[in-house]
């Protein structure tokens, strides 16, 4: 069971602010581990934020807004199958912390349709019947709100193909779900402590948004850390190893190529071309054309995180 949410009539800043009172369907991969863009930490605070965070505005993501309706179309000519959209946010009843902003609802079906857009760089997650794993949890949180016993996912690999999927209700994986979603929800936005780190560039990205500029000359104990920081020593030793053994193998495959731009053997392409680049002489500049300089520098500030025996 669900309630409808009218969402025809908002504009982009309510419309924020309603998705901050659930989870919904592009949450649930990022809350399962899944997600190689986001994190739980990342959803931790667009649900916490007092702001309304825009998306970043990029070319990817006014693509796939824009060719919604296209990938639409392509899906009904390959299928024979009607779709619609629907101007509702649904809420679950039993789980009111879910909620769910489909892209369309398929006529006669007890089913839904999620549209994508992905670059030929992402072909090869397409390939074979596959789908990326959280565009697989997003069907399936769609499901566990709506109650829909189907969810169809079509994407358009742009310059290349057109691909659509079939996913049918399952229990176990919905239950589970559920719970994680719950679990996240119960225990760190509504008490209002955020998620442990998982070491993806995504809570890198978290972190200085929370935590963007220091306090001069402050500084505290560092307490329960000294096996961590040696774990970490010996993690970057290995990873010292391992270069070197990298760049070993590289320098002898450079060796055998000599003067060649290229190799081929039957499982790899090896191209060692000749570029050329040019770059300003910023320091040159900076002592020859102060002033120049200075109209042109352009000052950032970021935090840098070091780490020294002592």
């Amino acid at each position: 069971m669900y309630t409808k949410i009218p969402i025809g009539n908002l504009d982009r800043s309510d419309w924020l602010k309603l998705r901050k009172t659930g989870i919904g369907g592009s949450d649930a991969g990022a809350i399962c581990g899944l997600n190689p863009y986001s994190s739980q930490m990342s959803v931790y605070r667009d649900k916490t934020c007092e702001t309304e965070d825009e998306q970043e505005d990029n070319e990817a993501i006014r693509q796939g807004h824009d060719l919604e309706e296209y990938v639409a179309q392509r899906f009904m000519e390959a299928t024979g199958l009607k779709v619609r959209k629907s101007n509702f946010m649904y809420r679950s009843v039993g789980n009111p912390f879910m909620i769910a902003d489909v892209d369309r609802l398929v006529v006669g079906e007890d089913a839904g349709l999620e549209c994508k857009t992905a670059s030929a760089y992402s072909a090869d997650k397409w390939k074979d019947g596959d789908i990326p794993l959280h565009y697989i949890m997003q069907c399936y949180h769609y499901m566990a709100v709506t109650g829909k016993r189907t969810w169809y996912i079509a994407a358009v690999i742009l310059g290349q193909r057109f691909v659509y999927r079939r996913l049918e209700w399952d229990g176990d994986l919905i239950s589970q779900l559920i719970e994680a979603e719950r679990y996240f929800w119960t225990e760190h936005v509504e008490k209002g402590i955020m998620p442990n780190p998982d070491g993806s560039k995504a809570c890198d990205e978290v972190l200085e948004q929370y935590f963007h500029t220091s306090r001069k000359e402050s500084t505290i104990e560092l307490v329960g850390f000294d096996e961590r920081l040696d774990r970490r020593e010996q993690i970057l030793s290995q990873i010292a190893e391992l270069e070197q053994e990298q760049k070993r193998i590289e320098q002898e495959v450079k060796l055998y190529m000599r003067d060649n731009e290229s190799a081929f053997s039957g499982n790899y392409r090896i191209s060692w071309s000749s570029i050329e680049t040019t770059r300003l002489d910023t320091k040159r500049i900076k002592e020859e054309k102060p002033e120049l300089y200075k109209d042109y520098a352009k000052v950032s500030l970021s935090r840098r995180f070091q780490i020294k025996a002592a």
